[in-house]
């Protein structure tokens, strides 16, 4: 009788889930955006959901919820039940947290739905700097030692990577390090003089470069980009660059594993419409990011890929609390 009713038990279950399945979306899918308005990441979510949801026929209900360099709207997410009806829409940073000491949870935590678009990083200075290029900031911090404030997001994120690199390759900086919730917050501080150098991703900074309301330094890639062809490569007057480039931020839809992968499949599908869509497309061509709009074993060979290259290059900076070969991360070529 035990066992008969043990049986019964898991078929309601499995008919139950079944019928959810089938039914998604019944009810509005929340979207945790991990960090704050106006950055690139909300900029990215905001722009193609809308898209996402005509091709699901739901509504995602988007809030963005800061903090922990993002390992707090990722804690919430891992947390709620895995039917779907919960989305991370993140960056990259998660792939660094058990490295920088900020959790035990990244993205192999997570199914990935979509990894929509890359960027390429930025340095760019406040329009009242006291120098107009990347030659002329290096100069000025090592005449003016403990001067120049560099905007910052935490540890793992795009601007404390960025700042590894420059480390590595021209020795220690003697900055000032500011911090901010997001590359949103920041560059509005840096375009108001709160702040003299920010390390962005060119899609959040663009459209304020083109205002004339900051002054690129210098692209963090291999070549100029033709959306600004102005500003140089760091590899042009660096070779050693070449070492790490190149590199950037990316952007993702995610629900926690375990959600059902009927679910997962009418969310990547919808998503993947989305990315095709030639407003969405033209937005992220204008703000000079790279369409990618991978999922399954494509993205997660991404993932995997993208965490050794960065997670090494923090260990061999000396900035991580953990050596990836904690956590089974092989360094590149091994």
């Amino acid at each position: 009788m035990k066992r008969f009713a043990f049986g019964a038990v898991s078929a309601l279950v499995l008919s139950a889930t079944g019928v959810l399945a089938a039914d998604y979306p019944a009810k509005e899918i929340q979207g945790i955006i991990q960090w704050g308005a106006g950055g690139s990441t909300d900029t990215v979510m905001r722009s193609v959901t809308p898209h996402a949801e005509d091709a699901l026929g739901g509504t995602v209900v988007m809030q963005n919820m800061t903090g922990g360099v993002g390992a707090i709207a990722l804690n919430y997410v891992a947390t709620q039940s895995t039917d779907g009806y919960t989305l991370l829409m993140g960056a990259e940073n998660p792939l660094l947290y058990k490295v920088m000491g900020l959790g035990k949870k990244d993205y192999t935590d997570f199914t990935p739905i979509n990894l929509l678009a890359r960027g390429t990083p930025i340095l760019v200075a406040s329009p009242d700097a006291p120098f107009d290029d990347y030659a002329g900031m290096m100069a000025y911090i090592k005449e003016n030692p403990g001067e120049v404030r560099f905007g910052a997001t935490g540890p793992g994120g795009l601007p404390s990577v960025v700042t590894a690199m420059i480390e590595t390759v021209e020795g220690e900086l003697d900055v000032i390090s500011v911090p901010y919730d997001g590359d949103g917050p920041a560059l509005t501080a840096l375009q108001g003089g709160a702040i003299d150098v920010m390390p962005a991703v060119l899609g959040a900074a663009i459209e304020g470069i083109r205002a004339g309301n900051m002054k690129p330094l210098a692209l963090f890639d291999v070549a100029a980009n033709e959306k600004l062809p102005d500003a140089p490569a760091v590899t042009d007057f660096n070779e050693t660059y070449n070492d790490f480039l190149p590199w950037g931020p990316f952007f993702g839809v995610f629900v926690a594993k375990g959600t059902p992968d009927d679910v997962v499949e009418k969310l990547s599908a919808a998503y993947a419409e989305a990315a095709t869509n030639e407003d969405f497309v033209q937005l992220m061509d204008n703000r000079g990011f790279t369409m990618m709009n991978i999922s399954g074993a494509e993205a997660e060979d991404f993932l995997s890929t993208w965490q050794q290259n960065t997670t090494w290059l923090l260990q061999d900076a000396g900035l991580t609390k953990n050596s990836p070969e904690e956590f089974g991360i092989a360094r590149p070529g091994e």
